[in-house]
């Protein structure tokens, strides 16, 4: 028989046994995989999502619900084809427990369904392919961003408004692209205007002289286009050469002059756009980020910086209710869905699909900045098509 000794002395060391388990579970630390483009067109794009992301974490000390984060980076080179190859870099091989990523949607479809076949939580800090908070949508699938057909649904219906009757889209031709004169063209028919024609170009194709040359035949008040980064510089220089701008009025989703209006210089001022984020808001969260965001980056901080430090925060928002145990995946991923976001660009909450229902702001450019005009739309929320959540 074992004596009350030996029972006193197994129950010891079981208890023990439990308090260094629970002790190393405590310091285990949180792995956050960043999929996002570290070169070519998007690059600026993914190191303000990343320095968004790493600020909010540093308000926090540096830890999220008292567990210290550790950092995996791979280059997305925002190429479909490589998607799936590096997002088995972080899952299989990193193992890591969030996925943030990523700018380009055809790269962060693919990303989506690398995170869903192998149930990681997946964060989007940009790319708005509808597909992701649509038909592709997950129950560890969010997005910190907008769905592309967001601003461009705004935008419509701002042209129509300023009495604009006819329009002309100008895009890539990607799926982001689609999505976000689509959007446009449902706000803008919605307030009763016509869209003339859809025109676009392959990405990255920056070559937009045949496109000019048509819509100055084609003659409409307005012309919506979708493009960011380098693309976004031509295009606005290319446009305001022409002189088209005397006649049909420039309109874009606010990629157009968020973080390239160093490069576009006067060729971009005046210009109108929409998007959940303005220079100017002047609340005192967005001041308090930008002031912290330009002492950590010597820069001042633009839409995708902010995507970044919301992703931080929504995960947060969703370690906090599980007291920092990640491994309770559907309690984390249930409120984070639930969650109310402090953002900069002001508070949103999620749809049943993981997308911020948030205002659409219109903007203006004035000199180095996208100025706050008004509200296009207050709450706007994606309509989620496909979504069976």
């Amino acid at each position: 028989m074992t004596s009350l000794r030996d029972k006193v002395l197994q129950a010891t060391a079981c208890a023990t046994l439990s308090l260094i388990a629970v002790g190393a579970q405590a310091q285990e630390k949180i792995k956050v995989g960043f999929m996002l483009p570290y070169s070519g067109t998007y690059a600026a794009l993914g190191t303000a999502i990343e320095n968004g992301f790493k600020l909010y974490v540093e308000e926090q000390g540096g830890k999220l619900s008292g567990r210290e984060v550790q950092y995996f980076k791979v280059d997305d080179e925002s190429d479909p084809a490589k998607a799936t190859a590096n997002a088995d870099r972080l899952i299989k091989r990193d193992k890591v427990d969030l996925l943030v990523g990523t700018v380009h949607s055809g790269v962060a479809m693919a990303l989506t369904k690398a995170a869903k076949d192998n149930d990681v939580t997946l964060i989007v800090p940009n790319a708005g392919a509808d597909a992701i908070t649509g038909p592709m949508c997950g129950p560890g699938v969010f997005r910190s961003s907008f769905s592309n057909w967001q601003p461009g649904f705004a935008m419509g219906k701002v042209a129509a408004e300023k009495g604009k009757k006819t329009a002309v889209t100008v895009t890539w031709k990607y799926a982001a692209g689609d999505e976000s004169v689509g959007g446009f063209k449902e706000g803008f028919e919605k307030g009763g205007g016509k869209v003339l024609r859809d025109l676009n170009v392959p990405f990255p194709n920056v070559e937009f002289q045949s496109l000019l040359t048509e819509i100055a035949s084609l003659k409409p008040d307005a012309v919506y286009v979708f493009f960011a980064g380098g693309g976004a510089v031509k295009f606005v220089q290319d446009y305001a050469a022409s002189g088209l701008g005397k006649t049909s009025t420039l309109y874009g989703a606010g990629f157009l002059t968020d973080g390239t209006l160093q490069a576009q210089g006067a060729t971009a001022q005046g210009l109108f756009t929409t998007l959940h984020y303005a220079d100017g808001l002047n609340t005192a969260r967005d001041t308090s980020f930008r002031t912290a965001y330009a002492k950590s980056f010597k820069m001042q901080p633009d839409v995708y910086a902010v995507q970044g430090y919301d992703a931080a925060q929504m995960y947060g928002a969703g370690l906090k209710a599980v007291k920092g145990d990640f491994t309770k995946k559907a309690d984390l991923r249930s409120a984070i869905r639930v969650a109310k976001i402090d953002s900069p660009r002001g508070p949103f909450s999620l749809s049943k699909a993981g997308n911020p229902v948030q205002d659409m702001y219109l903007r203006q450019v004035d000199g180095m900045e996208n100025k706050l005009v008004g509200v296009a739309v207050k709450g706007l929320v994606d309509p989620g098509r496909g979504c069976r959540l």
